[in-house]
């Protein structure tokens, strides 16, 4: 035995043996349990579009962070919630990516980029008042809020952009986490031309980073929630912004079926600033 390590050692074998041997017991290649988390992306031993599972019990066995958290909404009443931080999670499993994608079962897609993980420290939740899933409070309309939701301890908005503020990313019945590149996400919707910070192009992007592309996608980027992928909503910031800002503002005044959430709130300069970047991939005239 002695002269194999010695080998291994030698050829260097020893150190990819320790890796594999230290990332085999956290995932498994297929679905063993409704409660497995399927993770993706950037994640050692995990081929290019492919995902493994990660248990429940595994999940539980990393270190643990407990809040008793007040302001998130879904959550009625105040809630003592354990879990693991998205950050932990990403290290544990050997990850160097700088955003994660919390990838919902209707489509919803909620963007965790460096800088909200730093500022915000998002916990992947495990358990509600010490309880799993099957025991959590139910969504607003008696839905699952499992098998896994993302909250935080609390939240304190890290940016304003227009009238948008920094919005608290807390989807609920999570079923896959994806460790991507945020240069390669956000690149899908990157404005088309060159415009200056500070610039209405450039508000309106950072504003839809966070807030259309949960919903609506560019190709295979971005959500699938929603019926109008991103050059659609370009067409309509430039041939009929009334309509655009409509949409934004109250899309249920457009069609009572809509479910997307309205953004009332959202003053001229922001409807502008939208409608500014969703036009640069529309062509022709901004």
């Amino acid at each position: 035995m002695k002269r194999v390590v010695a080998a291994l050692i030698a050829t260097g074998t020893l150190l990819l043996y320790a890796q594999t041997a230290a990332h085999s017991p956290l995932l498994h290649a297929t679905r063993q349990a409704a409660t497995d988390l399927e993770v993706g992306g950037a994640i050692p031993g995990v081929a290019a579009g492919t995902g493994q599972f990660i248990s429940y019990a595994e999940l539980l066995r990393l270190p643990q962070v407990t809040y008793t958290v007040s302001d998130d909404s879904n959550f009625p009443t105040p809630v003592r919630i354990s879990g693991v931080t998205l950050d932990q999670l990403r290290r544990s499993l050997g990850s160097d990516a700088d955003l994660v994608v919390a990838i919902c079962e209707d489509k919803y897609r909620a963007n965790y980029p460096a800088s909200y993980l730093a500022a915000h420290h998002p916990v992947l939740v495990l358990t509600v008042n010490g309880k799993s899933q099957e025991d959590w409070p139910t969504t607003h309309d008696g839905g699952s809020l499992g098998p896994y939701v993302i909250s935080h301890a609390s939240f304190t908005p890290s940016f304003k952009v227009a009238s948008h503020k920094d919005e608290a990313q807390i989807p609920f019945q999570v079923v896959r986490l994806d460790f991507r590149s945020e240069s390669q996400v956000f690149g899908a919707i990157a404005p088309h031309g060159s415009f200056a910070p500070g610039s209405p192009v450039m508000d309106g992007y950072r504003i839809a980073q966070q807030n259309c592309y949960r919903c609506h996608n560019m190709g295979e980027e971005g959500g699938h929630m929603a019926s109008l992928p991103w050059l659609v909503l370009a067409a309509l910031a430039k041939g009929n912004p009334e309509f655009f800002a409509n949409y934004v503002r109250n899309p249920q005044a457009l069609s009572r079926q809509n479910k997307m959430p309205g953004n009332p709130g959202y003053d001229e300069k922001t409807i502008a600033a939208l409608r500014a970047y969703f036009a640069t991939f529309a062509g022709g005239d901004k």
